[in-house]
């Protein structure tokens, strides 16, 4: 389990001195603000800079920041701006306060643990497919808890070894190169890790054939850590009892060695280096047509993209194609014209967690929904 408290960074406005272009600092700036149970990092940097999510390049500039973690309701942040005439402005946040609670969150992150705690993402359909699998219960329940007996075919282990009960849940598909936001959909597994229609958000194609999204390249295969289970006999099939359930377990669960990696514990958001190629949004969780700040995108691109934890991205929207009425008159009434309106910036998302062709983000803030297939661009 998760044992760190989870961060987005840490930063920047607890004693800081910045230099930062004129450009990025905003006119409105305050001349002190005290900061306030409900606060976060980045929603504080926002009153100062147009570009909040460079806030940790600004903290990292300045040695004299000791515990960039400690900032606290009541605290309050004066601002001094002093040209030097280079067309430079220096910025120096300075707090004094007391301390009057629980440090102020960089960023609400609960919702983030099930990604990285209860989420992984496959290369292939034979690493979830071919895994040992549960076949039953004792006394032949249909659905099994803590515990009960677990029956499991195809796993070889010792007694006392401890594994992982993941459900197939999602398999992300593309169906070209360079595809578009109707070429990319997130579809649902059942137990035999093939596809059926599920929660996720579908194209709005609605590719219900089934042979057409077969013909998609699978970027990853999720699954779901739904439990913990530890040995008792071996044998096919072997005993298991299971150990924890955040949901009963059922026959199909497949049983896979604990995912021991060190997640992380502070994130710095960051601009990446380069932009990987056709980058968009390609599902979202706890919703059905759109998502905003603080909710879980997932992305078309990974580890083996150069995508990592920490890099920032603006999100955009592709335009409506509608009909152009003026350029059409004067043409003949049979042929019409129709024109493709610009993308439109939507917000920035973070990197948080990343598999080889498949990344999960945490939308940072939105000035719209964020629909399924939207652009991935550098930050601005």
């Amino acid at each position: 389990m998760l044992k760190k408290s989870l961060a987005l960074l840490a930063g920047m406005l607890c004693s800081l001195a910045v230099f930062a272009a004129t450009s990025d600092l905003r006119a409105n700036a305050p001349a002190s603000y005290t900061v306030r149970k409900g606060d976060t990092l980045w929603s504080i940097s926002a009153h100062f800079l147009r570009k909040p999510w460079l806030w940790p390049e600004i903290w990292q500039a300045n040695p004299q920041v000791k515990n960039p973690h400690r900032i606290y309701p009541g605290d309050v942040l004066d601002l001094a701006y002093l040209g030097n005439g280079q067309g430079v402005v220096r910025l120096e946040p300075r707090v004094r306060g007391t301390d009057l609670g629980e440090a102020i969150a960089p960023l609400p992150l609960a919702g983030l643990k099930p990604f990285l705690v209860d989420t992984r993402v496959f290369p292939d359909r034979a690493a979830l497919a071919k895994a040992p699998y549960v076949v039953g219960f004792e006394e032949n329940q249909l659905r099994g808890v803590a515990g009960q007996f677990v029956y499991v075919r195809g796993l070889d282990a010792k007694p006392g070894e401890h594994f992982a009960v993941v459900r197939p849940s999602h398999v992300f598909l593309t169906f070209h190169p360079d595809a578009g936001s109707r070429d990319q959909i997130a579809q649902s597994l059942d137990s035999n890790v093939e596809m059926y229609s599920g929660p996720w958000h579908r194209d709005e194609m609605g590719y219900a054939d089934r042979d057409r999204l077969s013909s998609g390249h699978a970027l990853g295969y999720e699954g779901t850590v739904i439990g913990t289970v530890e040995v008792l006999r071996g044998g096919d099939p072997a005993t298991l009892l299971a150990l924890s359930s955040h949901v009963e377990l059922r026959k199909g669960d497949r049983i896979l060695p604990l995912d021991t990696h060190p997640y992380d514990s502070d994130y710095y958001p960051h601009a990446p280096k380069a932009l990987p190629p056709n980058m968009r949004v390609i599902a979202f969780s706890d919703a059905m047509d759109a998502v905003g700040p603080h909710q879980v995108v997932a992305l078309s691109a990974g580890k083996d993209e150069g995508v990592d934890n920490g890099q920032t991205y603006s999100m955009y929207q592709s335009g409506d194609r509608i009909h152009d009425d003026v350029a059409s008159s004067s043409q003949a009434r049979s042929f019409g014209q129709e024109v493709t309106l610009p993308a439109e910036f939507i917000g920035h998302v973070m990197i948080f967690r990343t598999f080889d062709h498949v990344s999960y983000g945490l939308v940072m803030d939105g000035v719209k929904p964020v629909h399924l297939g939207a652009q991935l661009r550098m930050p601005d």
